[in-house]
């Protein structure tokens, strides 16, 4: 490249003194015009950083812990975390984000060790940590590794012999209670043991890790067989697999009892949605996608209805069982303050 660059200056050079260029009109060349613009990166001088930037035109360009970044100029002022844009207490932004020019650039900017400086147009100067950008960062968010949810079946769950969390180390723990927390991220169920089989105790293990909300079958329930409740759950006959309160606003998720009728799609699309149920039963349906487990007394089961169905086989005698159902939310924000990536 660089042969054919002094190949083209030097032609270049011929035809001006052909045409009588002094040396004087020489000197006013745009040399920027006889070269193609280069890619030029900062380097940081410490080579164990390994941090490398780049400015262009519409972004900044990082690379730095083995991840290529980029980041919008917009987005990085709007983000800035100085005294007078973001309360630190509060954790509130108080910049407004509609009065930042959409075309502003830096005027400058300058690598410290491990803090970015970013000085704008008027003056403000906003820094940023490295590895602060690299946790927030698109590129950053691709490679984190969110807590693990494992697709299992019947084979890899028993294989992992999953061990439950005893009732006080749950109750009482905060290691008990993160590692019944990882499990239930993990599989999206698990198992607290020990616990006494009362409807006050389960009560106060759910309040342990979130809210209980409040539904109309109340805020705790307790139930045996008794049909007269106009409900399948209150029987002794085979539930299959399911998800609870399709029918409210913000259900748990889906439940073929509950499906109400089918007339609010076309004629042409209802065959269609037949097909895709016969295929979603069938997979629901696999023996090695179902996890048979017996209940008993002092064993509680906790189940993400966002990702495990669950159901029952038919039964005789005498049974007795209560629940509640947890706000989603509370449990995830448990999991976070106890350092799982929820």
């Amino acid at each position: 490249m660089w042969c054919h660059g002094l190949s083209h200056l030097q032609n270049r050079l011929q035809n001006l003194l052909r045409r009588g260029v002094t040396c004087w009109a020489f000197q006013q060349l745009n040399f920027k015009s006889l070269f193609p613009l280069a890619i030029h990166w900062h380097h940081t001088a410490s080579e164990s950083l390994n941090c490398a930037w780049q400015q262009h035109e519409d972004h900044f360009e990082l690379q730095y812990a083995n991840t290529v970044m980029r980041f919008d100029y917009v987005w990085l002022r709007d983000h800035c975390r100085s005294a007078s844009c973001y309360n630190s207490k509060t954790h509130q932004r108080s910049l407004d984000t509609a009065s930042v020019d959409l075309c502003i650039k830096p005027k400058t900017i300058r690598l410290d060790e491990t803090t970015l400086f970013f000085t704008w147009p008027d003056g403000h100067v906003t820094k940023y940590d490295l590895d602060w950008l690299v946790r927030n960062s698109y590129e950053g968010q691709k490679q984190k590794v969110i807590q693990p949810r494992i697709l299992w079946n019947a084979e890899i769950y028993q294989r992992a012999q999953v061990p439950s969390v005893d009732f006080p180390s749950f109750l009482e723990t905060n290691e008990g209670l993160k590692n019944f927390l990882q499990n239930f991220l993990l599989y999206g169920i698990a198992f607290v043991e020990n616990v006494p089989p009362t409807q006050e105790h389960t009560e106060k293990l759910a309040e342990r890790i979130s809210l209980i909300r409040e539904t109309i079958y109340g805020r705790m329930w307790s139930f045996t067989s008794d049909f007269s409740r106009g409900d399948t759950a209150y029987t002794k006959l085979a539930l299959d697999r399911h998800t609870d309160t399709t029918y409210f606003q913000e259900p748990c998720g889906y439940n073929n009892y509950d499906r109400a009728v089918i007339n609010t799609v076309p004629y042409d699309v209802v065959h269609r949605w037949y097909t895709a149920h016969r295929t979603l039963t069938v997979e629901l349906r696999r023996p090695e996608n179902e996890f048979w487990v017996k209940l008993k007394p002092g064993r509680v089961l906790f189940i993400d209805n966002w990702r495990v169905l669950h159901g029952r086989e038919s039964f005789t005698g005498y049974r007795q069982l209560c629940g509640c159902y947890l706000t989603r939310d509370d449990v995830l924000n448990t999991a976070r303050l106890l350092g799982l990536q929820a």
